[in-house]
């Protein structure tokens, strides 16, 4: 039987911080553990993503691509599966959303146990392509502000109001079910 893997996931350069922690089977490809990311974040998986295993990235390569190795052919067992083990995920290469995946814990999975799940977190996923750390920033300021010059054009091209401090387990987990 495999271990469920504890894994905190931390977005970098913003704060206060925006993190989440999943629980999932070690026996998961690093395809499916991005897949388990963008759920669980709130991103929409529009764009690439890679992982930096030790210097072996892991990606969807390009068929002329030797710089990135098929994330769908690695799982983490043997890999990344060791408590306090630690690696770095890249969302975006335009805006570059860089992630801390540290593993907490390594335990047994439960009978009957429904992986992935999400056990917590704090604060809404940036907005897709708000310009990185920075336009993130810039977008949560005008947020705070219905008289700003940008407010109502900000709203339209985001479809509504953005709040950084919005966080829903159960739409996470929801989604997350639905995975597996």
């Amino acid at each position: 039987m495999p271990n469920k893997l504890q894994i905190k996931i931390s977005l970098y350069y913003i704060k206060p911080i925006i993190w989440r922690r999943v629980h999932v089977s070690e026996n998961i490809t690093f395809k499916e553990l991005h897949e388990t990311i963008q759920v669980a974040m709130g991103w929409r998986n529009a764009h690439l993503f890679s992982f930096n295993l030790g210097g072996k990235y892991l990606g969807i390569p390009a068929d002329d691509d030797d710089y990135l190795t098929d994330a769908s052919s690695l799982k983490l067992t043997g890999n990344f599966d060791k408590e306090n083990a630690s690696l770095n995920y890249q969302y975006d290469f335009g805006d570059s959303w860089d992630h801390q995946l540290l593993i907490e814990k390594v335990e047994p999975i439960e009978p009957k146990e429904k992986l992935p799940k999400c056990l917590g977190g704090e604060r809404n996923c940036p907005p897709e392509d708000c310009g990185s750390f920075p336009g993130y920033e810039n977008l949560v300021e005008i947020m705070k502000d219905k008289k700003h010059p940008e407010y109502k054009e900000m709203v339209s091209w985001l479809g509504g109001v953005y709040n950084p401090e919005k966080f829903s387990l159960a739409a996470i987990n929801k989604r997350l079910v639905k995975m597996s």
